[in-house]
Formats: structure tokens, C-alpha cells, sequence
């Protein structure tokens, strides 16, 4: 159960000396924030504090004998003189990267094999190389695993309390997907630069009498798409919350590694194209000759299997949805049908939007929320004497902490992804706005 702020303190189970902070996966505006107001309060509490450089990359290197974990190339120390004026700023002070300790780890059975642990053992023994003794988690869900395989780790090997690094996890991502928490930070930053660049974008629309199908980022969401549309009044916005049983069919296909027949549920693409079509003429009905149809990437996940052949893996196993060119092949087919359907040719063109976002300058409301989450992770280890939790906020930005295993999937340790409900309050916003929002 999560554990609210006002719960009293507990004794910590000895004193933080050095705490070390791992940022990892992609950036998200208001991560300084985390960072710095979580490293200042952990050296205003007397304990040293030292940033990972570029994610888990470098302490994978570790290696007591031929790679010993060097100041400023592996890690850096962060001082307050480090910190100076760096909360609003973009970008992230100690990088990032994608690097995976737990690959391999997927199943609670693997932890007991020592080849498998090899990763999360590698960071263990370099962050006590250094004298690290507790460490903050900052990344998506993917790191969010890799902190709950960390603990667990420890579980297993670790005999000595006192030599037990307690991790917990502040959520970042700009996709808006997490359980556990309301909003994440970066989020609103992310929906109005990408709004921005979709107001640009209408405005050239407009100016040409053409169509553009902007792609927007989100992973398997629809968050952010949902809220690049509403703020940057597209004339259409579509995820995968959207495809309902009339736009989804079935495909049967070899799984590559056990040669035996699946089936998957794929969208019906031909439908989508008429529905983006309907819009259009629509639009056309009203005076309006073009128009901004805003994409979820996540919708490239429901392509049949042909338009996701040789796409890359992250190391986390996800699909690079970048790589399908969703929002390019949409644009291909949709002039070819509002032509087949006019006898009419309507240029269509495609942007794929988001790394732009990313490391934008953050706005009030994120700087606020990743501050008192950064708050929030020292005192979780410093004052509650806490292991295995994530920081989150609700109400008034109060702090509560929410046990890994209320998070992670206790039989494949995978993080489940929250999607928007069709259907509710937000989903119906954006419907309704489409159609009758006369700005557009």
C-alpha cells in the first residue's frame, strides 16, 4: 500500500554517506529540477552525492581490475556549487542512456541465476566501489523495472543489511503512462511545445489548402497526442485508444523464435484511412480546405506484421516505432483515397513530432512537480528509511510512496502501461473538440 508523507518518520536504517542519482531512458523537460532539488537536500542533510554519467552505460563498464569507476568519465560529483540556478534549465546534468542492467532478468527464477544477475551484480559492486550507499532511480517504466530488479537483486544476494543499497524511483516521462502517479513531469512541457508546433503547422495548412498528418510521440499511449491535439486545435487526433472493435481485425504469424502460429489484433487500415478521409470532406462541407490530423506513434504497433519487418529493438526489447514511418505511409494513403473517393488531388504531408520536446525549457507546473519529487526521494531514504518504493504526488503535490510490487508484474517483473480510457471525460474532450471547435 502506498505510504502518504504525513506518516511519521521512521529511523533510517543507518546514515545516506553518499547517495548516487541514475538518470535513464529519453530526457523529459523539468529532469534539473529532480536532480537538483534532490541533490541539494541530500547535501544540506551532510551526505556526499554523486551523478551517474549517461544512465547505467558507464557502470556497466565496471570492472575492479581493468575498468575501475573513474570521477568525470563514469560519474561526477554534484556540489552546490553544481547546482547553482539549474532547476528551470533543459536538458539533464548527468545525461542519460538506454543501457539495461536486468536484460535477461524475466522471471523472479532468473534472479537466482548468476549469469543472468551478471548486470545488476556489475552496478552493485560499482556503486560500492565508490562508497555508494542509496541510490534514486530516475527514468520511465523501463527504468522503473530496472530499479525493482535492483532491490530484488539484493533480495537474493545481499545478506548483510548493512551492505544493502535501498534504491527508490521517481517517474519521468513525457508519454504521460504511468500507474502510480496522476501526472508525470515533463508532460505539459512536452503537449505545449508540440501544440506550438502544431499551431505552425495548421497555419501552413491553412495557407496552402493542404493536409499534413503529424506523428506525434507517446509510446503505446495516447497521452500526449491527445494533448498536443486539444492545445494545438487539430482538426483530427487519433491513438490507440481510438480503435475500436469496427477498426480492428485479427492477422495470424510465425513467431520467430518458436516457429509456432500466433494471432495478433492489428488495425483495419483501410477504415482509419476513410475515417481520416471523412474528416476531411467534412471539413471541406464547412469551408475548410485543410486541415491537422494528429497520430499516436503507438498506433504503428497495430500495423499488420509486413510494415513492422526489420524495425529495430531497443535494449529493453521495445519496437524503435520511429522507425515504421507511421505518419508517412498514413499520408501516402490518404491522398491516394480522398482522391480515389473526389476525383480530386489533396496534397498530404507528414511530420514526425516529439525529440523536439524533450529537452525544452520546463514550464512552472512541471518545475513544481519535479521539485517535490526530487524532495521527495530524499525523503523516502533519508527520513523514512524506505526501499523499493517510487515518489509520487497526488492532491496538492502531496508526497506519497508506492511499493515496486504494486507496480511491477510479479511473474514477467514488467510495468504495466496505463492507457487513456475510451470513453472517459478526457477521451470525449478531445471528440468533442474536433467537432465543434470552429477555430479549426
Amino acid at each position: 500500500m502506498a505510504v502518504n508523507v504525513n506518516v511519521p518518520p521512521t529511523t533510517p536504517r543507518r546514515k545516506i554517506d553518499k547517495v548516487a542519482l541514475v538518470f535513464s531512458g529519453g530526457p523529459a523537460p523539468a529532469a534539473n529540477a529532480v536532480i537538483s532539488t534532490c541533490a541539494v537536500s541530500f547535501l544540506r542533510n551532510g551526505s556526499q552525492v554523486v551523478g551517474l554519467r549517461h544512465g547505467y552505460s558507464r557502470v556497466l563498464e565496471y570492472d575492479p581490475q581493468s575498468h575501475p569507476l573513474q570521477e568525470g568519465r563514469d560519474f561526477i560529483p554534484i556540489t552546490h556549487q553544481t547546482l547553482k540556478r539549474t532547476r528551470n534549465t533543459g536538458g539533464i546534468l548527468i545525461g542519460t542512456a538506454r543501457a539495461n542492467p536486468g536484460q535477461g532478468v524475466d522471471s523472479p527464477a532468473d534472479l537466482k541465476n548468476e549469469r543472468a544477475v551478471a548486470g545488476l551484480k556489475t552496478v552493485y559492486d560499482a556503486l560500492r566501489s565508490i562508497g555508494v550507499d542509496a541510490l534514486v532511480s530516475i527514468g520511465g517504466d523501463d527504468t522503473l523495472r530496472t530499479a525493482n530488479k535492483f532491490k530484488l537483486f539484493q533480495d537474493h544476494w545481499v545478506k548483510d543489511p548493512a551492505e544493502r543499497i535501498p534504491v527508490v524511483h521517481v517517474p519521468k516521462t513525457i508519454d504521460n503512462d504511468y500507474d502510480g502517479i496522476d501526472f508525470t513531469f515533463g508532460y505539459f512541457t512536452a503537449a505545449e511545445f508540440l501544440a506550438q508546433c502544431v499551431r505552425n503547422i495548421l497555419a501552413d495548412a491553412e495557407a496552402g489548402a493542404n493536409y499534413f498528418i503529424c506523428e506525434v510521440m507517446g509510446r503505446n499511449a495516447g497521452w500526449l497526442a491527445y494533448a498536443t491535439g486539444i492545445a494545438g486545435e487539430a482538426s483530427l487526433t487519433l491513438s490507440v485508444e481510438d480503435l475500436d472493435d469496427d477498426l480492428l481485425t485479427t492477422e495470424e504469424f510465425e513467431d520467430e523464435k518458436t516457429k509456432q502460429k500466433k494471432t495478433r489484433v492489428i488495425m483495419q487500415i483501410d477504415k482509419v484511412v476513410d475515417l481520416i478521409v471523412d474528416k476531411m470532406l467534412l471539413r471541406e462541407a464547412e469551408g475548410k480546405e485543410y486541415g491537422v490530423v494528429v497520430m499516436a506513434e503507438g498506433m504503428a504497433l497495430k500495423m499488420p506484421k509486413e510494415h513492422l519487418e526489420g524495425i529495430k529493438l531497443d535494449p529493453f526489447g521495445h519496437p524503435k516505432i520511429s522507425e515504421v514511418q507511421l505518419g508517412k505511409k498514413f499520408a501516402e494513403l490518404v491522398a491516394e483515397r480522398y482522391q480515389e473517393r473526389t476525383g480530386r488531388e489533396r496534397e498530404v504531408k507528414s511530420v514526425q513530432l516529439g525529440y523536439e520536446a524533450r529537452c525544452a525549457r520546463p514550464q512552472a507546473y512541471d518545475v513544481l512537480l519535479g521539485s517535490q519529487l526530487g524532495v521527495g526521494a530524499f525523503r523516502a531514504l533519508a527520513e523514512h528509511g524506505l526501499d523499493g518504493h517510487m515518489v509520487s504526488v497526488h492532491g496538492q503535490f502531496e508526497l506519497r510512496y508506492v511499493p515496486f510490487e504494486e507496480l511491477v508484474n510479479p511473474e514477467n517483473l514488467v510495468t504495466r502501461v496505463r492507457f487513456v480510457k475510451p470513453g472517459s471525460d478526457f477521451h470525449r474532450l478531445v471528440r468533442f473538440l474536433e467537432t465543434y471547435n470552429a477555430n479549426t
